[in-house]
């Protein structure tokens, strides 16, 4: 691909990883390009003025030019007040980051997964209903990917999920009708709602979306959960 240049491109860093003496790499969500990998070009040094704003949660509006693997950012602007993510909040940030780094390949625009990533964001750092909002966010992210659930839907009996009953979930299949199952329909309907207000769906809830994600992982393993899983046992 021919080099090109964008400007004003709104963007959250992902993660970012020193490179060479002054410099960084940067994995940044853009609103209308997807993951994008960029070098930052001196900003470790002491007169850079984009050194203090080149972190993550922070919504930033970056210019970069360059090819499609790795580009230069030439130009790096916050936008707005920045998320204060603190506590648990934190670690839930680092836990969607990471998500996104796995799970969106890079250069595959996808608009609604920033959008959502900026509304998780905002709830973090209110620090209401954190675990509500990661479940959100794996929800809609698995279903923007082409990884997502049918959660209203038992396909392989071609029944609707009916809330009194039980499903298991497997791999191929989606939700199965099974009274030994882990899910209820009630549940189910919930999620497919986007509603966790009751303890126990908000619970099925998570059981579920760490079945689905870890399908798709195959074998990794997200740093950020088990440290996230850590803290609470701590509390």
């Amino acid at each position: 691909m021919s080099d090109f240049a964008l400007h004003s491109q709104p963007a959250f860093i992902l993660h970012q990883q020193n490179y060479r003496e002054s410099s960084l790499i940067i994995d940044a969500l853009t609103q209308d390009f997807g993951r994008v990998s960029l070098v930052a070009k001196g900003v470790r040094k002491a007169k850079s003025k984009s050194a203090g704003i080149l972190r993550p949660f922070v919504a930033l509006s970056l210019s970069y030019v360059g090819k499609a693997d790795l580009r230069t950012l030439t130009d790096a602007e916050t936008v707005g007040l920045p998320n204060e993510l603190t506590g648990l909040g934190l670690y839930c940030g680092f836990y969607i980051n990471e998500l996104i780094c796995n799970f969106l390949h890079k250069d595959d625009p996808h608009p609604e997964v920033f959008h959502d990533y900026q509304a998780c964001l905002l709830q973090l750092a209110q620090g209401l209903k954190l675990e509500s909002a990661l479940r959100v966010f794996e929800l809609n992210l698995m279903e923007n990917i082409g990884y997502g659930v049918n959660l209203s839907y038992d396909l392989y009996h071609d029944q609707p999920i009916h809330a009194s009953k039980k499903y298991l979930f497997n791999k191929d299949e989606g939700l199965l009708e099974n009274a030994e199952g882990h899910f209820s329909g009630f549940a189910l309907q919930a999620m497919a709602q986007r509603q966790f207000d009751d303890p126990a769906v908000l619970g099925e809830a998570k059981l579920l979306m760490r079945t689905v994600i870890d399908c798709h992982l195959h074998g990794k393993q997200l740093k950020s959960r088990s440290v996230i899983s850590n803290i609470v046992k701590r509390l």
